[in-house]
């Protein structure tokens, strides 16, 4: 390296440093601070995911729809949940008894995150309820449990 190159390298490294020093205003966290809706952390918060059953894998364009589907959770599910969900597209499959090759189902999965109430699992009861009417199937699924949470 030229003595011209080291100098100039140098010079940088020390700006680089001096202009570091001068941005550490507070440590920076993982977890949003101060939003109650949002929590650092939480306890007593549950996972709960919905099943939903929306068609045949093999007649893709049988059963629920997609606009269906976004009616049901305008409907339904938002205004329960309004601080938020995850919807996955999924299929699921089962073998019955008494038959070699499995049933495959489209099926959308629905993870909600919320505080464990009765009012949440009254609502998430409902949600289930509201989609068997709507549907005529006969079950939607629930897989629940504790969950550490944090913003």
């Amino acid at each position: 390296m030229k003595p011209k190159n080291a100098l100039t390298a140098a010079a940088l490294a020390a700006f680089l440093l001096m202009a570091r020093v001068g941005t550490a205003d507070a440590p920076v966290t993982a977890a949003l601070q101060g939003d109650a809706a949002r929590p650092a952390s939480a306890q007593h918060w549950l996972r709960s995911e919905l099943y939903f059953g929306i068609g045949p894998v093999e007649m893709p364009d049988g059963g629920v729809g997609e606009m269906k589907w976004r009616a049901f959770l305008d409907r339904e599910v938002t205004p329960r949940f309004q601080g938020g969900l995850t919807v996955l597209d999924a299929y699921g499959q089962w073998r019955g008894s008494g038959r070699d090759v499995p049933s495959r189902l489209r099926s959308k999965v629905l993870v909600i995150l919320h505080e464990d109430t009765p009012a949440n699992r009254a609502a998430i009861d409902a949600i289930r309820v509201a989609w068997k009417a709507a549907t005529h199937d006969q079950s939607v699924l629930l897989a629940s449990g504790p969950v550490d949470v944090s913003y």
